[in-house]
């Protein structure tokens, strides 16, 4: 499906919304920033679309420590001469971006990490399509495998920075809605996924594990952004 903003096209294939509450994760020490990009809000968000601003975890390339800051939900490369001028896509398959030209760079140098504590997405049935909500069984937070961009404003030199979510094929949990998840990592995998040294860790792009997670039917409320609240996630009757 193909979500439409104000400021561009965004491509979806799958993981279309998540639900950010936290800023990181357990057992990552992490630096907060005190700036977003773009001036958006800093709240939790229950129902995230893309074109929205996330907390995003970054390895800072001369001191190695990490910090967790906003970034923009659907990727521009940067490369683009214009900002609103091509496709921002907020997913990248495993398969292909390590070689696809606007995710290998990326890919290979600007890794990072979404924390999230659910991600939604719709079975595909007579309309309307059933959505669940998907997440730990025991409610923690969980990180997402992405990359992400500095694109710098040509005519401004305003930077803007955006990311996409990895995706790989689905668990067997997932599996009974959809064909592909977002890649989460491991908590082991952190370090390893945010360091340069190695710019193909693609044995971290792998379903994660079923018996770790849980899926329910929700509300067709979260189909619309606006309806951005924790009954977002209340469970069907």
């Amino acid at each position: 499906m193909k979500h439409t903003s104000d400021s561009g096209h965004y491509i979806i294939s799958m993981c279309g919304r998540f639900t950010q509450q936290s800023q990181s994760l357990p057992g990552l020490e992490v630096e907060i920033s005190g700036e977003s990009d773009g001036g958006q809000t800093k709240r939790a968000r229950y129902n995230g679309a893309p074109s929205q601003d996330f907390w995003v975890i970054r390895r800072h390339p001369e001191t190695g420590r990490y910090h967790s800051d906003r970034l923009i939900w659907g990727l521009i490369p940067h490369w683009v001469k214009e900002r609103d001028g091509g496709r921002k896509p907020i997913n990248a398959k495993c398969e292909t971006v390590s070689r696809l030209p606007s995710f290998r760079d990326a890919y290979a140098k600007r890794r990072c990490i979404v924390p999230i504590s659910n991600f939604f997405e719709w079975r595909k049935t007579t309309p309307p399509k059933q959505p669940f909500a998907v997440g730990m069984k025991d409610g923690s937070p969980f990180g997402l495998a992405a990359i992400w961009e500095n694109w710098r404003n040509p005519e401004t030199g305003e930077f803007v920075r955006t990311f996409c979510v990895l995706t790989c094929p689905a668990n067997e949990l997932i599996a009974a809605i959809h064909d592909r998840m977002p890649v989460i990592l491991p908590p082991d995998a952190y370090d390893r996924w945010l360091s340069p040294l190695e710019p193909d860790p693609r044995d971290l792009l792998v379903p994660y594990p079923s018996g770790e997670m849980r899926m329910w039917p929700i509300s067709t409320r979260v189909n619309t952004p606006r309806n951005d609240d924790p009954s977002i996630l209340d469970p069907l009757e």
